[in-house]
């Protein structure tokens, strides 16, 4: 993930700052317009997203609506993400459905959609997307296989919280991306950041020693063991070696392996 930040501090929803009561889940968009340049949407320059010179991106006023974040491209070609709101803050992106709005409580991003002919496109800005997802997840400590966690437009609005789009899945559709499989893949996204540990080996069977008559070999060993023999080694420090009986250590330049 490459993810930025360009807060669109002119729009009106940036300053009429409304904090999120609580956070459900996250809530895909994409954007229904033939244009994967993230400088049509993001702006001012920074450098890396080239200038909008018809002034119609997202960092304006007069505009009733703003998510989160983009997907999209840069001037260069490479996908990026950028961070337009805060992840607090209500965003004006899911429009109100018959039993309210999902910009109560999600977290709402754009997919900077081109004219859906590229499949590599559509792939990687879908791996950016789930990799954003993954990340917002861990950090609002939401299960993306819970129920509703995830979802996109057109889901927003067969529950009734969203206004009536297709999105993204008329898209991501066509390459087989399907919202079971968005959920999956986050999850499998959060597993691979987050790996589980790998438990510790079994313990050491250990080495067989067979220590000389009359060789002089300790060290921190009972007086007793002192003498020749066979003894197990569970560790190796240096010339020395630890008994398996918990006794102590053997000089193993004076002992032979069995």
């Amino acid at each position: 993930m490459d993810l930025r930040k360009q807060l669109a501090v002119k729009n009106d929803c940036y300053k009429t700052g409304t904090k999120r009561k609580s956070t459900k889940g996250i809530f895909w968009h994409s954007t229904g317009a033939n244009n994967p340049n993230l400088k049509r949407y993001v702006q001012p320059d920074d450098g890396a997203l080239g200038k909008n010179i018809y002034g119609n991106s997202w960092n304006r006023s007069g505009l009733a609506k703003c998510c989160h974040a983009f997907i999209g491209k840069l001037a260069n070609g490479k996908i990026a993400t950028y961070q337009i709101l805060p992840w607090d803050m209500r965003g004006w992106h899911a429009g109100t459905g018959t039993k309210g709005s999902a910009n109560n409580d999600y977290i709402g991003f754009e997919i900077c959609e081109d004219a859906k002919t590229d499949k590599d496109y559509a792939m990687k800005v879908y791996q950016e997307a789930v990799e954003l997802t993954a990340y917002l997840c861990k950090m609002y400590k939401l299960n993306p296989l819970g129920k509703d966690v995830i979802i996109d437009h057109a889901e927003g609005h067969r529950l009734g919280i969203a206004s009536n789009h297709g999105d993204v899945r008329h898209w991501l559709g066509k390459y087989g991306i399907t919202l079971d499989k968005m959920r999956k893949d986050i999850k499998a996204e959060m597993d691979k950041a987050d790996p589980k540990p790998t438990p510790p080996p079994p313990p050491s069977e250990g080495e067989l020693y067979r220590l000389e008559a009359g060789a002089s070999i300790m060290k921190e060993v009972p007086k007793e063991l002192d003498k020749a023999g066979s003894f197990t080694i569970v560790e190796k420090q240096g010339n020395y070696g630890r008994l398996k009986s918990g006794a102590g250590w053997i000089d193993l330049r004076q002992a032979k392996k069995r």
